[in-house]
Formats: structure tokens, sequence, C-alpha cells
């Protein structure tokens, strides 16, 4: 699932969160709420981000830049809310200060303090968390009805297209299909947020990706019109893990194929959970049979073709996968639809030794990498996948059940 926070009016939460207000009609709105400004007073300044805390006339606010600073606003500042989506100010609600909650985003007009540790707010225009949290449920599902994943086969940017294996096994071909007005995003390299995917576009992706598109699929399921696509460049790690660094929230991880050891960093935002025993078990014994029913899930098969109705799970870079649905028919089970039936751990329920399969993020530091998912418990799956750690695969938006509340952001 792919869960986008919020395009509005005033700013794009996707990437570094930019005030679009410079835009005529949202600046002739604006100009009221300063209005009251002297004429030898500098121009107003900006501030946007979410409200920490309110006491009396003040108003604590983490900035997007990850500061906290307090603002006051007089009786005289005009507040007004928008809707998320709303491109100018013309449906805009007067609000009240005692109106404005914790979580709110606000786009603060005024002047900053001489040692910017505070903001005198002539205009406050807010979007009531309620409303962020609602629009975010919608294109939460728009992502799952209308949405598509797989690893890149290939890219033809003169046609522009993407060419993405799904299915089953990732062996059924499926051609995305760009315009110019298709909006495209790549994940940075050391997030595992959506919101800090960047305008990208489609040369920066390559074989190997993994791509999320949201549009419509033809009738015949070989064709996708994209609306809007996700890409990054991720790493599907297997191995056991050799330390563990509560303090650093860090694990170490000898990696199962290239020998070589892996710093995995725990953030907030990253899910680690431990399949118990007995589950691990059924998932392994699914997968032997899947194994030895491989040739169903050919396409062209019966399994192939009901594959192709199916959102693709992607995989590593060995561009095997495993799809949904899981089960049977020769199908290989769909590892994702067990794992939402297990609860969250922490890094105090792994120890040294354990199995584990993770997605992270490529990584900008040498040896080092954060954790989208990490999955312990996994000995007996690695035991009955036929590659071993090859054949295993989680994918980074498989897991999430929404942005922020813990679960993996990489989910659009």
């Amino acid at each position: 699932m792919f869960v986008r926070t919020c395009a509005v009016m005033l700013w794009t939460i996707a990437g570094a969160a930019t005030p679009i207000a410079a835009a005529g009609a949202v600046r002739g709105s604006e100009s009221t709420m300063i209005a009251r400004q002297a004429p030898d007073q500098a121009p107003a300044a900006r501030q946007l981000g979410t409200i920490k805390a309110i006491k009396g006339g003040t108003i604590t606010l983490t900035t997007d830049a990850g500061k906290d600073i307090d603002v006051v606003v007089p009786d005289a500042a005009r507040i007004v809310s928008v809707e998320p989506g709303q491109k100018d100010l013309k449906g805009a609600i007067p609000l009240q200060l005692k109106d404005l909650q914790v979580g709110d985003r606000i786009l603060v007009r005024g002047q900053p303090s001489a040692d910017a540790k505070s903001f005198a707010a002539a205009g406050v225009i807010a979007m009531k968390h309620t409303d962020l949290e609602a629009k975010k449920q919608h294109e939460r599902d728009e992502w799952q009805k209308h949405g598509i994943g797989g690893l890149v086969s290939a890219v033809d940017p003169a046609s522009g297209t993407i060419t993405i294996g799904v299915g089953a096994l990732g062996t059924t071909n499926v051609s995305i299909q760009t315009t110019k007005a298709t909006t495209i995003r790549r994940y940075a390299p050391d997030s595992v947020k959506f919101d800090d995917a960047k305008p990208s576009t489609l040369d920066k992706i390559s074989p190997g990706d993994q791509v999320r598109a949201r549009g419509t699929r033809s009738t015949d399921g070989t064709t996708f019109a994209a609306d809007e696509i996700v890409a990054g460049s991720f790493r599907n790690i297997a191995g056991t893990i050799s330390a563990i660094d509560a303090a650093a929230n860090t694990v170490s991880v000898t990696d199962l194929i290239t020998k070589q050891p892996v710093v995995v960093k725990i953030s907030a935002e990253s899910q680690i959970r431990k399949l118990p025993a007995e589950m691990a078990q059924r998932i392994a014994a699914r997968m032997k049979a899947s194994a030895a029913g491989g040739a169903s899930g050919a396409p062209g098969s019966p399994a192939g073709a009901g594959a192709q109705s199916e959102t693709a799970t992607p995989s590593s870079a060995s561009g095997k996968g495993i799809g949904n649905p899981g089960g049977g028919g020769g199908r290989a089970p769909d590892l994702q639809q067990f794992l939402s039936r297990v609860p969250p751990s922490t890094l105090a329920d792994l120890q040294k030794g354990d199995a584990v399969m993770i997605v992270s993020t490529e990584g900008s530091a040498s040896g080092q990498v954060t954790a989208i998912t990490l999955l312990a418990g996994i000995e007996p799956l690695l035991t009955a996948s036929p590659k071993g750690a090859q054949g295993m695969l989680l994918s980074p938006w498989s897991l999430g059940g929404g942005e922020g509340g813990g679960s993996a952001d990489a989910n659009p």
C-alpha cells in the first residue's frame, strides 16, 4: 500500500516541504493577512510545520526542518483553515486560535525574532489533522485499488514505458506507460518515508529498481497507464545477526549471499516482526509445495493467468517474488498474508544468531543501511526455499498499515 500524506495548496509534503503560496492567486489572498505590517518592516517570512503544543496565545511549532519554534499569535492575526487539495483561499473557513489542535499543519506568515527562536504571526493558514488523515486514507485506498508494483526489467525512455515483472513468480510482464502528465518520484537513499521521495524522471529508473504505479490497467492485463509512479533502489538482505547495539539502534548482519557484514539501522519507521515457529513451519511447507508444483505457476497456466490480475509484490534483484494471493494450485504462498497476522516486535526481541530477512534502503553510507522491514524467525523458510536467500523476498511496500504509526513508510 502506498500512502501519500498530502499534496496540498500550500505545501508539497513529498520531498522538501515547499510552500506553493508563491502562486499568484494564493499570494493575493495572503496579502490581507499581512496588511497590518508597518511599511518599514521587512517582508513577512514563512514558517511551515506541525503543531506540537498550544499554550495560551503561543503555538509550539515543529517545522519541516525539524526545529521547534514558538509562534506567538496575537488577537489581530487572521486564522483560516483550508481543505487538503484546495487550490486557493476561496473556500477558506475563518478559525479562532482555540480551534487549532496538536497535529494540525499550519503555514504561518509573520516576523521572526532576532534570535530566530520565536515567530510573531500575522496570519495562519491551517489544515486540520483529521482532514489530512482522511485524505491519506483516501489516497491509500486509491493506491491499493488502482496500483501495481514489480521489479523493473527494462526501461524505454523513447516510448515512455517501463517493463516490470508481476505475478506469482514475477514472470508475467506488464508494460507501464507514462506520459508528460505522469508524476514520477524516487525514494531518498537513506529514507523509508514516502514523504521524502523526490521528484524524478523516467531516465532515473533502471532495471533492478522496484516500481509502484497508480493508474489504469488494460483489460488484458498487459499494459498499465500510469498517473503516478514511485521508484526506488532497495536491498533485500538475508543473513544472521552477529551483533546487536541497543544504544545505537543497530544490528550487524552477515549477508548470506555476499558473506559481508552489514550494519542495519533501526529507525522509528522501521518494522520488526518475528515469525512464530509454528507459522514459519507452515509457510515453509507451502513454499516446498509451491516449488514442487512450480510449473503450474508459469505464464499461460491457470495459476499464471490468475496471477495477472493481482497486484504484484516486488522482490530482490534476482527478479523472483511471491505474489498475491497465497495458497494452493501450485502458487507461491503469499508471505505478506501471513505477516499481516504477526504483531510488531522490537529490537529487544532479537538475539545474536537469529536468521533475519531485511528490506532496506540502498544506503548512502558504506556498509550501513536503514531497515524498512526486518523479519526474524525465518530459519525454516530459508531451508524450504530452493534458491536459499535468493528465493526469499519482502517488499518495501507490502507490510505497511499506513505511513507513520510504525509502519514501513516505503508505502505510497
